[in-house]
């Protein structure tokens, strides 16, 4: 078989930590070939030797058939290897355009901006997108981020594209037009490595499936002769379980109660209640408010609201300080951007919400210290060490770590938005089980999420969103994704159950 790119017993080592064992497989030339495994398995480390961010310890890459060694990311696009990172690496000051054509500006002592914007549109219209490419990408959405990074890695003509969960945040449109469009890459000749949590997607896009665990192969299969509950249980070495747990009661007491929030441009007039031991879901299109309408109840955005009640209590929240004081608290989508200082050890991320616990009137590091430790067993953060930055965790231990954050604060009410974005099947589960665990204990919950089946199977209730207004209720019994998509998308319209 020939292959686009080949690992050969690579081995990759940071500092004691070896991190890949003598990784060997072939990604075979123009074929859609799936790299699945937990956050932390190696997948996002063996992606960026291949890109050229990163020299493995030992062994050896081939590209073409021909030995390689990048030595920078420059060294790799030159070889027509492009890399389409999990986190965004935007410039925020800079246009969609110049993001795309970052490094390799046209024109000469000029640059030639109108020619830029021209080929960006065009770039980005190749996706099915119609975006203005004169805009900052720091007054960007998540999804429209995403998008863009994708254009920018196919304007650079590779032949080898990597994606790393490139349909994290997309809706299920923007996802159709994806896969449409690496369907007609590979039938152009293009091999794509494909890494994503979605295994639905991995069987329905990948002709090959190569799983790692622990930094070393476990198997490669074609796609067709796996099940995505076969990938799942390769992935964690183990048969798993249901993924959602019993999802309970709620309790008649109200803990939030808001009347008449707006948050202008994005939410109008929305009234809703959340009761205690309650998981209430926010369902809706990308950007149909949902993001923006909890940004705006804890002041983070310009807002008006009649009245907002915690535990009976009507509160005024001008600041997320003011909410956690009050009881509650926000996960945000964005969580490198807004949930971590990922610079910063585990150990002040943990306890930057709540330091009056741990300074009388001088931080006492020792006590802070024995809190990671206790967050570490609560919320199965795997780390091989404590002194380390959260940039140093993957994925999905960095969410559980952000996690652990807002709930040192001990709140009534917490609000996670796309709590598993970017997380693998394992560690979902374990975010599902502790969202049970947090409803059971009497406290409530509300999820903001993009991925239906996660809002069908942990929800109780469902609030419909659509361009900033509340649409739809579905209880239970009511709840499935047929109804959902038509309260979203405008098909279907009908009175809200709750009522000021």
């Amino acid at each position: 078989m020939q292959y686009a790119a080949e690992f050969r017993n690579i081995t990759k080592v940071f500092g004691p930590v070896e991190v890949l064992h003598g990784v060997s497989f072939g990604i075979p030339a123009g074929e859609v070939q799936a790299l699945i495994g937990e956050n932390g398995a190696g997948k996002s480390t063996l992606m960026k030797i291949l890109g050229g961010y990163q020299p493995p310890t030992s062994g050896e890459l081939l590209v073409g058939g021909q030995p390689v060694r990048f030595h920078s990311s420059r060294d790799a696009e030159a070889q027509g290897v492009v890399l389409i990172h999990q986190e965004f690496n935007l410039a925020d000051d800079l246009t969609v355009a110049q993001n795309i054509f970052l490094g390799r500006e046209l024109g000469g002592a000029l640059l030639d901006d109108a020619a830029m914007n021209r080929a960006a549109e065009a770039a980005l219209a190749r996706l099915g997108v119609s975006l203005d490419p004169r805009l900052r990408v720091r007054g960007l959405s998540v999804p429209q981020k995403q998008l863009v990074e994708i254009a920018k890695a196919l304007s650079r003509d590779a032949r080898i594209l990597i994606m790393d969960e490139p349909t994290a945040a997309l809706t299920v449109r923007e996802t159709e037009v994806l896969f449409d469009l690496i369907r007609k890459l590979r039938s152009e000749g293009v091999t794509i490595l494909y890494i994503s949590h979605k295994l639905e997607e991995v069987k329905a896009l990948a002709d090959t499936v190569t799983v790692l665990r622990d930094g070393a192969v476990v198997s490669t299969d074609p796609a067709s002769a796996l099940t995505p509950h076969e990938m799942a249980n390769r992935m964690v070495g183990r048969e798993l379980e249901d993924m959602f747990p019993d999802k309970g009661q709620a309790g008649a007491e109200e803990l939030l109660h808001v009347e008449h929030l707006s948050v202008p441009g994005w939410a109008q007039d929305i009234t809703f209640t959340l009761r205690a031991g309650e998981v209430l879901g926010f369902a809706g299109l990308v950007g149909a408010g949902r993001t923006e309408l909890f940004e705006g109840l804890l002041g983070l955005r310009p807002h008006s609201v009649g009245q907002v009640r915690l535990s009976g209590k009507a509160v005024r929240l001008r600041s997320p300080g003011d909410a956690a004081r009050a009881g509650l608290v926000y996960l945000s989508e964005d969580r490198k951007g807004k949930g971590l200082l990922v610079d910063f050890q585990l150990r002040p991320n943990l306890t930057l919400m709540t330091l009056e616990h741990y300074a009388h009137p001088l931080l006492d590091p020792r006590a802070e210290q024995q809190a990671l430790k206790k967050a570490v067993g609560d919320y199965g953060i795997r780390s091989g060490r404590l002194d380390v930055a959260a940039s140093a965790l993957s994925g999905g231990n960095q969410q559980k770590l952000a996690l652990a954050r807002i709930l040192e604060v001990n709140p009534q009410v917490i609000v996670l938005d796309e709590p598993t974005r970017g997380v693998d099947v394992g560690a979902k589960r374990e975010i599902y089980l502790l969202i049970q665990r947090l409803a059971q204990s009497g406290k409530g919950v509300i999820v903001v999420s993009s991925e239906l089946s996660e809002l069908l199977g942990l929800c109780q209730r469902l609030l419909i969103v659509r361009e900033g207004r509340l649409v739809g209720e579905l209880g239970a019994g009511e709840m499935n994704e047929q109804e959902v998509i038509q309260y979203a998308t405008g098909l279907k319209a009908a009175p809200l159950r709750e009522t000021a």
